[in-house]
């Protein structure tokens, strides 16, 4: 759980770093978003910020290769309470009591997750839902083209819950992939899985993002990226909860979701009030 709350940092500051470089790199000069990324890349924060986000992805690996991908999945949503937080003191964003209520839900709820949350299941995955992974990645491909046809919040949420998908997808395919020798990635379907689902929940969840609402898009991801692989950790995974503790897991899940969809706002950097 160490490494989920570790990843969960990570994400959640880098997005409030990234944010900082970006708004001085437009304050600098003009250009296309080309020139902007560019001119962002010079500044540490920046930097900082993808370093921070690949350190987190290698939490996140090690997260789900030791406990199971509902403590994590949960985990991970509430890297928005620390963007939130983050935001608060280093953009001066002004949370109302509502989001700093939020904040401390998702805490609780990460608690008790942590109090219940078992070992990670000791099924092995099978050729099907590894093909069935692959599909998957395929379809929110699929999705995307579908909701970039849509307009207003229904672009924004479907584009939003096949970003989710996507991100689900990596969350189960890290523990399909047994070993890392090359000859077993390029012949194990979770591989190609992986890179696919993980390609294009970045490129749905920009999408979204550039032309829709924020808040609609992070829940929709929210949502995505966590009941699904949840529920496939359990089911075909056989992850688990400490004995006689499987109701305080499904409360701090639910909790733990629900605190970070009153915080959606905080998908993307968030806009400096005044």
């Amino acid at each position: 759980m160490v490494c989920a709350l570790g990843a969960a940092v990570c994400f959640g500051t880098a997005t409030v770093l990234q944010a900082i470089a970006a708004r001085t790199a437009a304050g600098t000069g003009g250009g296309g978003d080309a020139a902007l990324l560019l001119r962002a890349l010079r500044q540490w924060r920046y930097l900082a910020g993808l370093a921070l986000d690949g350190l987190g992805f290698l939490l996140q690996i090690a997260a789900l290769r030791s406990i199971p991908i509902y403590a994590v999945g949960a985990a991970l949503a509430a890297s928005l309470a620390v963007t939130a937080v983050a935001a608060a003191r280093l953009l001066r964003v002004r949370l109302s009591g509502t989001e700093w209520g939020a904040v401390g839900v998702v805490c609780a709820g990460l608690a008790m997750l942590g109090l219940a949350s078992g070992t990670e299941g000791s099924r092995g995955g099978s050729a099907v839902l590894k093909w069935s992974m692959l599909a998957t990645a395929v379809a929110v491909l699929v999705l995307g083209a579908v909701g970039g046809r849509l307009a207003g919040r229904g672009r924004a949420l479907l584009l939003g819950l096949g970003a989710g998908f996507g991100f689900g997808v990596v969350e189960v395919t890290v523990r399909l992939i047994d070993s890392l020798a090359p000859s077993a990635l390029l012949t194990n379907p979770a591989t190609y899985a992986l890179l696919l689902g993980g390609g294009a929940a970045f490129l749905l969840l920009t999408s979204a993002l550039q032309r829709g609402s924020v808040t609609t898009a992070t829940a929709g991801m929210v949502i995505g990226e966590t009941l699904g692989p949840a529920a496939v950790g359990v089911v075909w995974l056989g992850d688990r909860t400490r004995e006689g503790l499987t109701w305080l897991a499904v409360l701090g899940f639910a909790v733990a979701v629900a605190g970070a969809l009153s915080l959606a706002r905080f998908g993307e950097a968030p806009v400096e009030e005044g």
